[in-house]
């Protein structure tokens, strides 16, 4: 069964994009937590970060790239922060790797 991501990259479901190329999607957060939130996610299937394989390396760099691309296009100089979860103690809630870019606010740390 296709996970809510894959879903949103085949447009079965609807979702507010910023960003999209070959390699990757960036959709706002549905339920944001800063007032910029938005999700990197990559257009190949890895279940998280913990499971990703070296030849990933690729994919996970883009997505690094990426939030810096899309950081400059949204005026985000005064910072950013970029998240990921890997498994339920770390409330993940889609096994479809994805970056949480999340800015305009100040973030605390350490963050918990």
């Amino acid at each position: 069964m296709p996970t809510l991501f894959e879903r949103i990259i085949a447009r079965e479901i609807p979702a507010k994009i910023e960003h999209e190329d070959e390699h990757c999607i960036v959709i706002h957060d549905i339920a944001p937590a800063a007032p910029v939130h938005l999700l990197l996610i990559p257009k190949v299937v890895i279940p998280r970060v913990g499971e990703a394989a070296p030849e990933h390396q690729a994919v996970l760099g883009h997505l690094l790239l990426t939030a810096g691309v899309v950081a400059k296009k949204l005026g985000l100089e005064r910072g950013f922060r970029l998240v990921i979860n890997h498994g339920p103690d770390a409330c993940e809630t889609v096994p479809h790797l994805h970056v949480h870019l999340l800015a305009r606010r100040q973030l605390n740390w350490p963050p918990g």
